[in-house]
């Protein structure tokens, strides 16, 4: 990371609404202990702070990671794909991106985007985390667990079954 980093700790003592822009509340270390409306608070924060720090991924990612946790898929998978256009170098961002690919199954393309996470890797931990993703991205494909990819046309079958239900509705009216 750069030495314009911004440190992304929660003080103790510090609360969201008080807290300079550049040292940000943390509450996606356990996702399930936050509230809604702690949450929309911390993503305020964080978008503030995007407002006024344009130019940092970090801020991007964890933008894009409290809009993930509140369930606005396109607007986390927005501000991602801004935080790594921004900065291509940037693991997390890369990371972060695949797993929100990963979450939503489709998984050719979190597949994809962790290869990218991974050759960004600069420590063992980085390293180990893309490729425990990777792994389990693989295994979901393997056993099918994926949303199917429609590309075939529904045209031949809707118009059989009008067809057949047109034949059956006539065959009906002239038994009677």
């Amino acid at each position: 990371m750069s030495s314009t980093a911004i440190e992304l700790v929660r003080p103790a003592v510090v609360s969201p609404e008080t807290a300079p822009a550049r040292i940000l509340p943390v509450p996606w270390r356990d996702p399930h202990s936050v509230s809604s409306q702690e949450l929309a608070v911390h993503i305020r924060h964080l978008e503030k702070a995007c407002l006024e720090n344009p130019d940092s991924a970090d801020l991007k990612t964890c933008l894009g990671m409290a809009y993930a946790m509140d369930f606005s898929v396109y607007k986390s998978m927005d501000i991602l794909e801004a935080a790594v256009s921004q900065d291509q170098s940037h693991f997390f961002a890369q990371f972060k991106l695949a797993e929100l690919y990963y979450r939503l199954r489709a998984l050719p393309r979190a597949e994809q985007e962790t290869l990218k996470a991974i050759r960004l890797a600069q420590s063992g931990w980085e390293l180990g985390m893309g490729r425990k993703q990777l792994q389990e991205i693989r295994r979901l494909i393997r056993e099918g667990t994926q949303k199917p990819e429609w590309n075939k046309s529904l045209k031949a079958p809707a118009l059989i079954f009008v067809i057949l239900a047109v034949t059956l509705s006539l065959a009906v009216l002239l038994a009677r």
